[in-house]
């Protein structure tokens, strides 16, 4: 544990540009306002309404939060500090900082999973779909989904804070994360970046590759439905298609090859904090009928309560 020289650390940011700094201060609150709205809107319409009883949105309610919780994580550090002369940040609150990110994107990552395996539930086992996806295996998926990440985000922050920091604290990146800190320490890291690139970006690589098969097997057994049926379960995995390749291909490319392209990392970052959180709400709603039927019967309800 050597980090008694370092109590604080300075984050760079995205840009040194003053005009580029304010331009991005309007442009990033507009997305992260989006972002809560768009997700707290999907989360609120799925659990007043009867499709949080569909597994399929039960998961969708959860990848909204997550969605939530990880931007909040770093979206309102970043859009504040765009406007700050220093960007300061103290050791335990940038400790804190990436176990957080790590977690809710993390358990984000295992939902998406559990999601590709409803989804396969669905079209290749009809029959037995009921079963398959009762809703205790729904909760055990959720669970799971949470543990594992608790795991992956603790055993991340374990390998930072046994590094000895002694020396500059300017960390060259938005938010705190295990490859700019590991640049920092005052020992080798090479190891421990080998390390990282084995467990989180192979995680990555294998999770990826994995969900894209699973929805190659589920889309080629549509040929055997029925043209309505197709359509629907086409327009359905496309959305989660969309949404997987969104945040995984940035994660992917941030934690596996190149480590080192820090400045790279900050740009692919943005991806995964910040876009994919916000057209996540647009993919699943404008795509999905009964997403907006809900919607509609939950809102417009509402209104026509008020205007009584």
């Amino acid at each position: 544990m050597g980090h008694e020289n370092i109590t604080e650390f300075i984050l760079l940011g995205l840009f040194s540009d003053e005009a580029a700094k304010v331009a991005c201060f309007v442009l990033f609150s507009l997305c992260y306002i989006t972002i809560l709205s768009g997700n707290l809107l999907i989360l609120l319409t799925i659990r007043v309404s009867r499709l949080s009883e569909q597994p399929m949105y039960f998961f969708l309610s959860y990848l909204s939060l997550m969605d939530v919780c990880f931007t909040s994580t770093v979206a309102p550090k970043l859009i504040t500090d765009l406007l700050a002369q220093q960007n300061a940040i103290s050791y335990n609150g940038c400790m804190s900082q990436m176990f957080y990110a790590h977690f809710f994107g993390a358990t984000e990552i295992f939902i998406l999973v559990a999601m590709a395996y409803d989804r396969y539930a669905a079209i290749c086992r009809p029959l037995h779909y009921m079963v398959i996806m009762s809703r205790q295996v729904c909760y055990v998926l959720v669970m799971a989904s949470i543990i594992g990440a608790f795991i992956h985000s603790f055993m991340q922050v374990l390998i930072i804070i046994e590094l000895p920091f002694c020396g500059p604290n300017q960390i060259d990146h938005y938010f705190c994360d295990v490859f700019p800190l590991l640049k920092l320490a005052c020992m080798d890291t090479s190891l421990l970046v080998i390390a990282i690139i084995s467990t989180t970006g192979v995680l990555s690589i294998l999770t990826f590759v994995t969900l894209v098969i699973s929805y190659i097997i589920i889309l080629s057994t549509l040929r055997t439905h029925s043209s309505e049926g197709r359509c629907k379960a086409l327009s359905t995995c496309g959305s989660h298609i969309t949404v997987v390749f969104m945040f995984f291909l940035p994660l992917i490319f941030t934690y596996a090859p190149t480590a080192y392209s820090v400045s790279n990392d900050k740009i692919f970052a943005l991806f995964y904090t910040m876009i994919a959180p916000m057209f996540n709400p647009f993919i699943y709603t404008l795509r999905n009928e009964d997403m907006k039927n809900a919607m509609r019967r939950v809102w417009c309800r509402e209104k026509l309560f008020e205007g009584k």
